[in-house]
């Protein structure tokens, strides 16, 4: 049993049996911890990742193999246990350099760039066709909430995005949550709550929108080229504008279905 904020020090017992209070579990491969953050699961993921890009250290080092074979391998082996749940992580600036600095790294060993040879981020992420993790963590996350939100109404995850817990919270900064996350990524795509949640229901639309978040074209490439965030909001909007239409469409062939109030059918 953990307990998470509460002085309340009793005893709580299961068939006569008191139940034994932990400061951390592990629940569906996700690390739970005292401080209710996702900080620890963080940490968890680093070092399972760290582990897995170990396991396959003869792989990065054999110069037989192509680098593109290694980022494959590096994604399906590495990347995958890293954002493994990431969709449901609150992220803070810490927690995301961390998990940045360790893909960096990675992606450093396998395009053999060593001290003291120095090359900007950027570069290193486009040679080795990858995008920075807020953003591949923020189209996940936005996945996810396409998903939830097409849940019955009456679903316990569905309710929980949108949960006003009652009471004072305590003076200083807010701390980051899973919900400031989002609305912090709807307040830059220019979207509302009542937007998204009526976007979801078209799940190849709320796709495109999803993808439109970050466009890329040519990842990985010599001739890669980055959409300016001009150019990935126009794309954003067009998709949007016809997401729209097509809800007017059903709406006014609906209405022409129906029949006339008195009107035999």
């Amino acid at each position: 049993m953990l307990k998470i904020k509460t002085e309340d020090t009793q005893a709580i017992t299961v068939g006569g049996k008191p139940l034994e209070v932990v400061e951390n579990f592990t629940y569906l491969g996700s690390v739970i911890d005292h401080s209710g953050g996702t900080a620890a699961d963080v940490r968890s993921r680093v070092a399972k990742a760290r582990a897995a890009f170990k396991t396959l250290d003869k792989i990065w080092r054999d110069r037989t193999i192509s680098t593109k074979t290694k980022i494959r391998l590096f994604n399906s082996n590495v990347k995958s246990a890293l954002l493994y749940g990431c969709e449901t992580w609150s992220l803070n600036q810490s927690s995301l350099k961390k998990v940045q600095t360790f893909v960096n790294g990675c992606l450093r060993r396998i395009l053999r760039i060593f001290w003291p040879e120095r090359i900007r981020n950027e570069e290193l992420w486009n040679r080795a066709g990858q995008r920075p993790i807020r953003e591949e963590i923020t189209q996940r996350r936005w996945r996810w909430l396409g998903h939830t939100l097409r849940k019955p109404r009456n679903s316990i995850t569905r309710q929980s995005l949108q949960w006003n817990p009652q009471g004072k919270r305590s003076r200083g900064r807010p701390r980051t949550t899973w919900r400031r996350n989002l609305e912090e990524e709807m307040k830059a795509s220019g979207h509302s709550w009542r937007d998204i949640i009526r976007m979801a229901q078209d799940r190849r639309g709320w796709g495109t929108v999803v993808r439109g978040l970050y466009p890329l074209q040519g990842l990985g490439s010599s001739t890669a080229k980055w959409w300016s965030k001009a150019e990935g909001k126009e794309k954003r909007d067009m998709v949007i504008n016809e997401i729209r239409l097509n809800e007017d469409s059903r709406r006014v062939q609906k209405a022409v279905q129906q029949p006339q109030q008195g009107q035999w059918t």
